[in-house]
């Protein structure tokens, strides 16, 4: 059995969350090549204390000297084993009624995400009736 490519899901990651939504409506609203989409990534530094380490229950401690460590930190979103995130539902120019995405994250960061990326002018909503948008082409 066979699955048309465009019918598959899609997470899109950005800054305080994500959206995830068939390939075909990502390729109609943020262009075929989804150009724009790279959120880049956020220098992050991790400070560690000095500390001792057992490698052997019962053996003797090693003491650990503090150290620094830096690492470039990429926007992530939840994993569940069930639908996890909010269901939102989009409309745009061109698009035949209401299609069904998943916000994880503020609301608020989703708009800014879609003002910031769409081709095409994108309203969405909550199932509980809360309307963003209209968010106008770039």
């Amino acid at each position: 059995m066979s699955v048309e490519s465009d019918a598959r899901q899609i997470t899109l990651n950005y800054t305080g969350g994500s959206v995830q939504m068939s390939i075909g409506n990502a390729k109609d609203i943020f262009g075929a090549d989804f150009t724009g989409l790279d959120p880049g990534s956020v220098e992050k530094s991790v400070s560690v204390k000095a500390h001792t380490r057992v490698r052997v229950i019962g053996g003797t401690a090693k003491q650990v000297s503090a150290y620094t460590y830096d690492y470039q930190q990429f926007p992530t979103s939840r994993a569940s084993n069930a639908a996890a995130g909010t269901v939102i539902l989009m409309a745009w120019d061109g698009s035949e009624g209401d299609f069904t995405g998943r916000v994880s994250g503020s609301m608020a960061d989703a708009a800014t995400f879609f003002q910031a990326n769409v081709k095409k002018t994108l309203a969405f909503r909550t199932q509980r009736g809360t309307k963003y948008g209209p968010f106008p082409a770039n």
